[in-house]
């Protein structure tokens, strides 16, 4: 039987998680990385202020360093939900995400996506986005 035990992933390559969660969890092949924003792990910084497709890109990245960190990569993801704070963003994040995503999904199989436009957790966040993935091993 695969371990069960349910695990903190942390990675210095993402933002430091808020003291509440965990940047991600595991439990046996499951995977769940927590809602990232556009910050640079080196400085802890919010980054690239009115530019949603930087932004998206900056959020991926901490995604993937998170996926990474647990044993996984986008291949592994099932799930990804972004979160934006206007439609008028939508186009853009979507073909920034689009080629990010692609390029690291050989499979061709992409995961599946929810989009919802809300209200963000701080006024520099234009996008956030959290993933599921399932762990081969």
């Amino acid at each position: 039987m695969a371990d069960q035990t349910k695990t903190a992933i942390r990675t210095d390559a993402a933002p430091a998680p808020a003291h509440t969660f965990s940047q991600g969890v595991r439990k046996g092949p499951l995977l769940q990385v927590s809602g990232q924003g556009p910050v640079d792990p080196a400085s802890n910084e919010y980054v690239f202020q009115g530019d949603v497709r930087a932004q998206t890109i900056r959020t991926l990245e901490n995604v993937e360093a998170i996926l990474a960190a647990g044993g996984a990569s986008f291949e592994d993801v099932i799930m990804l939900r972004v979160y934006l704070t206007t439609r008028e963003h939508f186009a853009t994040m979507n073909e920034a995400y689009g080629e990010f995503v692609t390029a690291r999904v050989p499979s061709g199989v992409l995961p599946a996506r929810t989009t919802v436009f809300t209200g963000l957790p701080r006024a520099e966040m234009l996008v956030e986005i959290d993933a599921l993935a399932v762990v081969n091993g």
